[in-house]
């Protein structure tokens, strides 16, 4: 069965993982960008909150496509209301022609706490469900203004919509939601409330098969729901080149992207379940001290190959659809600069991923 493929809208490039700062952007370069990625043949581009709004981009894109869907990939929930988010997501939704799904994560406490200055109350899981549920009840008020459906839970609260405010009903009223799941609550959760999952690559592939799909699985059967109707977006870490020198290269050069998820405490579920906990330990003492440049040593060659899908760009269709055969229905292409400028190889790659 082929894959859906996606790209990202706006690059992180690995430079910013290293601490290095990153590009700007322009209302122009998302124009061209989108443009490309729709011709070259991409199913999906997605944008992040990786330093930059995550909707602004997508609504540039909305305006000078016509079928390629737009993600966020993804927006952090909690700094905004649930009413906030509604909004952005329900104005994208209309200006896409029913083209857009939201997806969202919940970040990590300090981030919440110290970046967004956003109160962490509780734990992050039973606030999600219950930001989805709100979610569900303000579009729902959305499209029928006159039999609003409201919400009250022990966390978010919506009772209050005047028709002056309400943006009113849209031809394609269904927004498909995907949380970001690192852990078996939120799996299970979006199993149960949701139309997917965005896989944080710091999962890796032996950790979603035997922790996050059977979490997925119990909480769509909860539910009533078929497991097998639940979109799996996979966003591997890539090692990729035209030779298996550059391969080796970038097998090197990836360990930076590795250590920066890994040092993070809310992902220490994946290191345990691994035996690398102690190497997780070492590497969060090390990012409290912005002593990035010594992290990636600590990323052994053994974690890399649980991590990472290492192929020459000759091989890694056919190494992608091994190790993602029957986990996902979606993946994210994250290639490196020299790949993402050749729109040949682009292609190519997109059309034989997508093929059966």
């Amino acid at each position: 069965m082929g894959l859906r493929v996606e790209a990202n809208l706006v690059a992180v490039e690995s430079a910013q993982y290293a601490g290095q700062g990153q590009a700007r952007i322009t209302p122009a370069q998302i124009v061209a960008s989108a443009r490309r990625l729709e011709a070259l043949g991409f199913d999906n581009v997605s944008a992040p909150e990786a330093g930059h709004d995550p909707f602004l981009p997508l609504a540039i894109a909305a305006a000078c496509t016509g079928r390629v869907r737009l993600a966020t990939n993804v927006a952090v929930a909690f700094p905004r209301s649930p009413m906030v988010t509604a909004q952005c997501a329900w104005d994208l939704q209309q200006l896409s022609n029913g083209r857009f799904s939201l997806g969202l994560g919940s970040q990590v406490k300090a981030h919440n706490e110290r970046r967004y200055g956003t109160p962490w109350p509780s734990g992050p899981g039973p606030r999600m469900r219950e930001y989805l549920q709100c979610l569900a009840a303000i579009f729902a008020s959305f499209q029928n203004p006159k039999q609003p459906v409201f919400f009250e839970g022990e966390h978010y609260r919506f009772t209050l919509l005047p028709r002056f405010f309400n943006p009113g009903p849209i031809e394609h009223p269904h927004v498909p939601l995907y949380a970001a799941a690192v852990n078996g609550y939120m799996a299970k959760m979006a199993g149960e409330l949701c139309h997917g999952l965005r896989l944080h690559p710091v999962a890796t592939f032996r950790y979603t098969r035997e922790v996050l799909a059977p979490a997925m699985a119990e909480g769509a059967r909860a539910a009533g729901r078929d497991p097998a109707q639940f979109d799996w977006v996979g966003a591997p870490f890539l090692a990729v080149g035209r030779t298996a020198a550059d391969v080796e290269q970038a097998r090197d050069s990836v360990r930076s992207q590795i250590a920066f998820y890994a040092s993070t405490p809310a992902y220490q579920a994946v290191l345990v379940h691994h035996g690398w906990q102690e190497t997780g330990t070492k590497l969060h003492a090390l990012s409290v001290k912005q002593q990035w440049a010594d992290m990636p040593r600590f990323i052994t060659d053994e974690m890399l190959d649980e991590w990472v899908i290492s192929a020459t760009y000759d091989d890694l269709v056919a190494t992608l659809r091994s190790r993602l055969d029957g986990l996902v229905q979606t993946v994210a292409l994250v290639l490196p600069a020299e790949a993402q400028r050749d729109d040949d190889l682009l292609r190519e790659l997109v059309s034989r991923l997508q093929r059966d």
